[in-house]
């Protein structure tokens, strides 16, 4: 529930909440089952089904939820490998919010490469913003900004280049 009212003129208005795609509430129950997963330890399974029985669940696409989960899980000391050189502090510090928004992040920037890298980052944003701290998703897009170089170095250097080239009129 979103006690901020919506903004009038409908919902097409500037700064009009656009409803959650079927993939936003996967990533969105993901990070609330990773962060269930980095509190109790407790068997991917055991967190699964608990994220399943979430009224949100049936509005979800339940495959990628399964992907992420299960991907980020199992791919646990992998994903904090690769965030390692990218954080200034150790993995230890960072909230359970914040880790989870970055192995989402990462797991999509090594795995999903449907989602167009600045894609993947801004949904990480997005998720650090609605369950993170104030200024979380600051740190969260500039962590994803620079393990996108090193994940996806093609997208990243077509990308700056397109936003660099001279536009004709």
């Amino acid at each position: 529930m979103n006690p901020t009212p919506k903004p009038r003129g409908g919902p097409n208005a500037p700064g009009a909440a656009r409803p959650k795609s079927a993939r936003r509430r996967s990533r969105e129950l993901a990070l609330q089952g990773l962060y269930e997963w980095q509190i109790s330890r407790a068997d991917i399974s055991v967190v699964r089904s608990h994220m399943r029985e979430q009224d949100e669940f049936s509005k979800c696409d339940s495959a990628m939820f399964d992907a992420l989960l299960q991907g980020c899980i199992e791919q646990a000391p992998a994903l904090d490998s690769l965030l390692t050189p990218h954080l200034d502090r150790p993995i230890a510090e960072l909230s359970p919010v914040e880790h989870g928004v970055l192995m989402i992040g990462l797991y999509e920037l090594q795995h999903c490469v449907d989602v167009p890298y600045r894609v993947a980052i801004n949904e990480a944003v997005e998720l650090a913003k609605s369950f993170g701290g104030t200024d979380g998703h600051k740190y969260v897009n500039g962590v994803l900004d620079k393990a996108a170089v090193d994940l996806r170095p093609a997208e990243v250097a077509a990308q700056r280049q397109a936003r660099s080239a001279p536009r004709t009129a």
